[in-house]
């Protein structure tokens, strides 16, 4: 079988690194060169990780020992990229979130149908062992009626030195925290139990002033009457419980599922995922392990997007339902914003 020959567009964002470094190790992917916009991150990337340097998006995706891309550039600069890589008929692997406007991500949508190109975006969330066996539970109906989900999704990026200089805090890149990181919580809840139809929020800067959106809550509510909530804390030094979800038959509880709590030691028998069935009345506990650290979230990606790429395994995440995810983090901005309840438009 031929490798996957592999171009990155845009070296801004940290997960596309690990890729990288687990593709280097592995058999059957290629990676051959890269474009960013800023001239020094571009000699950095290209040197650690062996890539040609192009001159811009285009020229990299007029390469033809290019297969596919990987888009690791500024959220603000996605739908551009997409747009290019999409036109050069390119497989496109796209970081989170999908775009800044909904507008960006209409754009994003019209390229990659109109071009038939296969697109997703690399959600770890959705491909942790844990994870999927929460959603098999949900989606099996042995919970009974779900009645409340709650999703603890957090960092410590105000700790991290120069993190307030980083674009990943600048409104015209990358809006705020909340959009960038929370998007994943989002996420989760939008693959677990489909889309809402309205949040409340509160979204505020606690901390550091050049950090925005360090801390959040937003609640929403499904049609079912399902209520959940997301709870992002980016000065968060520690934790431990990630998921809890309240079913009329059951309770599923997950611990050390974000990166503050796979990071740290945790008490002997800790125990990651358990639940407990009505009829049981006693807590089952899965033999799925926890991760060992939030670097081993990230980097367990590479392998299952070398899959997508080599057609061995569906998207994980379609552009629309990227569009699904940030209406809902919008929404939560626009709550937060107006002191309201927001509707989410089905």
């Amino acid at each position: 079988m031929s490798p996957i020959r592999i171009g990155i567009l845009g070296l801004a964002h940290g997960h596309v690194g690990m890729y990288c470094a687990q593709w280097k190790e592995m058999p059957g992917v290629q990676l051959v060169a890269a474009y960013d916009h800023d001239a020094s991150r571009l000699s950095a990337g290209c040197e650690q990780f062996g890539l040609a340097s192009c001159a811009s998006a285009g020229a990299l995706c007029a390469r033809s020992d290019v297969d596919a891309v990987v888009i690791g550039a500024e959220t603000s600069l996605h739908a551009d990229m997409v747009e290019v890589a999409a036109n050069a008929k390119k497989q496109i692997v796209l970081q989170k979130p999908l775009s800044l406007s909904l507008e960006d991500a209409d754009r994003i949508i019209r390229a990659v149908e109109q071009n038939d190109v296969p697109f997703t975006i690399a959600w770890q969330m959705r491909i942790e062992p844990q994870n999927l066996k929460m959603r098999e539970l949900v989606q099996s109906g042995v919970l009974g009626k779900i009645l409340m989900v709650r999703r603890r999704h957090c960092l410590s990026t105000h700790v991290w030195p120069g993190f307030e200089n980083t674009w990943h805090v600048k409104p015209e890149l990358n809006r705020g925290m909340w959009a960038d990181d929370a998007a994943h919580a989002v996420d989760f809840l939008l693959w677990l139990c489909g889309k809402p139809t309205s949040v409340m929020a509160e979204i505020d800067t606690l901390v550091n002033a050049k950090v925005p959106d360090d801390n959040g809550i937003a609640i929403y509510r499904y049609p079912t009457g399902t209520m959940a909530e997301i709870v992002c804390s980016f000065t968060s030094l520690v934790g431990e419980n990630t998921t809890e979800i309240v079913g009329e038959k059951g309770v599923v509880i997950q611990n050390f599922g974000d990166a503050p709590s796979a990071n740290f030691a945790r008490l002997s028998g800790a125990v990651g995922l358990k639940w407990m069935l009505k009829d049981d009345k006693q807590w089952i506990v899965s033999d799925i392990p926890s991760p060992s650290n939030h670097a081993q979230r990230i980097s367990a990606l590479a392998p299952v997007l070398l899959e997508f790429l080599r057609g061995e395994r569906p998207s994980l995440c379609s552009a629309r339902e990227g569009r699904d995810s940030l209406q809902m983090i919008l929404a939560s901005y626009e709550s937060a914003k107006t002191g309201t309840r927001v509707a989410i438009d089905p």
